[in-house]
């Protein structure tokens, strides 16, 4: 009774001791887990973007300077040829940074590649270079066509006349001179005060690469608008791309207008000379 009475106060005693050890252990562990160096790395959110080929492929990676201490990394690249590339760091292009021990940096990547780049999937080999280590990171551009917007007239003529107080039909062309349809393709146009204009049709649903669609324009001048040059300026534009002309319109007044003001001209120098018959000799 006496050995069990032992055993059991010493167990009791040495059980706080045992949790202690524990406790310790665990923290040594966490604290070698929370302080233990991260490994360098250049790593992406995203490896593949697809894109037309008017639209950038914009990437957000991030690069870890594993070592113990600060390092030097320059920005390299392995493009196409006729692509461009850009890094920004906190919104400065650089193309090399200095990173202290122990840090991670985001760096934003802008990828453009030319409007004649044909439909593929193209691979981008990127390096950060130190004195002491090339870390790797391979990215892909899916490149699916292109969006592209015309605006002309059929005969290509950008200059009409019209007469004061009139209206005039202009004709424009509409063509889709990218590799991708363009779907809501809007009119609209930027006139002299008081001119209005009229679109047949004024939205186009959908047009297909290579085609191509005539839209009327009735433009209506005010009355008494003064002879001279006016600009006109015509837009086209879908969610994808936008295109414009200027038009050169040349108003005339009318040739009853004209005969007016003649007979209002000699009937002014009618009277002078009649007042100067008449009073000229006193």
């Amino acid at each position: 009774m006496l050995n069990k009475l032992l055993i059991t106060r010493l167990g009791l005693s040495f059980r706080p001791l045992f949790i202690s050890l524990l406790m310790l252990a665990n923290s040594l562990y966490l604290t070698g887990q929370t302080f233990k160096p991260a490994k360098s790395s250049f790593e992406a959110r995203l490896l593949n973007i697809e894109a037309p080929s008017n639209e950038p492929f914009r990437y957000t990676t991030t690069l870890t300077n594993g070592s113990s201490q600060t390092v030097t990394y320059n920005l390299n690249a392995q493009l196409p040829e006729g692509w461009q590339i850009s890094y920004r760091v906190e919104g400065s292009q650089v193309t090399s940074l200095q990173m202290q021990a122990n840090k991670v940096q985001e760096i934003n990547i802008e990828i453009n590649c030319p409007l004649t780049a044909k439909p593929n999937t193209y691979k981008i080999p990127l390096k950060a270079i130190s004195p002491t280590d090339t870390l790797h990171l391979d990215l892909e551009a899916v490149v699916k066509g292109s969006y592209a917007l015309q605006l002309t007239t059929p005969s290509g003529r950008l200059s009409d006349e019209v007469v004061s107080g009139n209206n005039k039909e202009i004709l424009l062309q509409v063509k889709n001179t990218g590799t991708l349809p363009l779907n809501a393709v809007e009119l609209s146009a930027q006139l002299p005060s008081k001119w209005e204009a009229t679109f047949s049709p004024s939205t186009i649903q959908q047009l297909e690469p290579g085609k191509s669609t005539d839209v009327k324009v009735d433009l209506r001048v005010p009355d008494k608008t003064i002879a001279g040059d006016y600009a006109a300026k015509f837009d086209v534009k879908s969610p994808n791309s936008t295109a414009d002309i200027s038009f050169r319109m040349i108003v005339k007044t009318s040739l009853l207008s004209g005969w007016v003001g003649m007979l209002i001209i000699l009937l002014a120098i009618g009277l002078i000379y009649y007042l100067i018959r008449k009073y000229g000799r006193r």
